[in-house]
């Protein structure tokens, strides 16, 4: 039978040794989809989103580890999946719903002047980018507002916040499709506009692992966009958080 490597490091079953690396786990999750933004631009605009299709948040909530650290951004959004995750079968016996620790830093980008534009008008006045899940180059700043490299920034200081105060434990984090392709950048040491290369599609799945010790520390990718239910359509467009 194979053995997984990240577990041998993580627990020390390597030739007997004990433990080398500490293992934290982020299970990264991004929010429901919002169907009542008009067809605008929301960004950091508290929205709420839709979590009726249960099978979902079903098949995802059997895919979670149990007795982890949960958080959130402050949008209400990130809040409303967490816990159409808990009512769809992850809590179980009895067991208290979590209190999500509610971490500002990992909002969504925040769009400025940009949020609240119809959606189709600004894409159709905008020069089109290749490679690219989002609004516009890594480091344009909307007015009033703040680059996707000045968020990779926040999302990557408070991943090594956590890290550092939660090692070794699991970390569920309920967030939006920015704020994962900043975490992804952290993880891989890409620059800004590289991680708007990847799709983060609505309630699917990324998790990255932290290993440390032994003087050395660095990241490994599991899974980045996991739909736990099916298929999905790959063609949508999926620039909004």
């Amino acid at each position: 039978m194979a053995t997984d490597p990240t577990q041998e490091l993580s627990s020390g079953a390597v030739a007997g040794r004990a433990p080398t690396f500490v293992r934290t786990r982020w299970w990264w999750i991004r929010h429901a989809p919002v169907r009542s933004d008009g067809g605008r631009i929301y960004g950091q605009s508290d929205i709420d989103c839709d979590c009726g299709d249960t099978h979902i948040f079903e098949a995802l909530a059997t895919e979670l580890p149990k007795d982890a650290l949960w958080v959130t951004s402050h949008l209400g959004r990130t809040r409303q999946t967490a816990e159409a995750l808990w009512d769809a079968g992850y809590l179980s016996g009895g067991a208290e719903a979590p209190s999500p620790t509610v971490i500002p830093d990992f909002a969504e980008q925040n769009l400025g002047e940009w949020q609240g534009l119809d959606r189709a008008g600004f894409f159709a006045g905008r020069r089109p980018m290749a490679a690219s899940y989002w609004f516009a180059p890594a480091d344009e700043r909307p007015p009033g507002g703040e680059s996707f490299a000045d968020l990779c920034r926040r999302v990557s200081a408070a991943i090594d916040r956590l890290t550092a105060a939660h090692a070794g434990r699991d970390i569920i984090a309920v967030a939006h499709g920015g704020t994962i392709r900043g975490a992804i950048a952290h993880a891989l040491g890409l620059d800004p506009q590289g991680a708007l290369a990847f799709a983060v599609e609505n309630c699917s799945l990324t998790r990255l692992d932290h290993f440390a010790g032994d003087g050395a520390a660095g990241w490994r990718v599991g899974v980045i966009n996991r739909h736990s239910w099916g298929q999905t359509n790959p063609s949508r467009h999926t620039a909004q958080g």
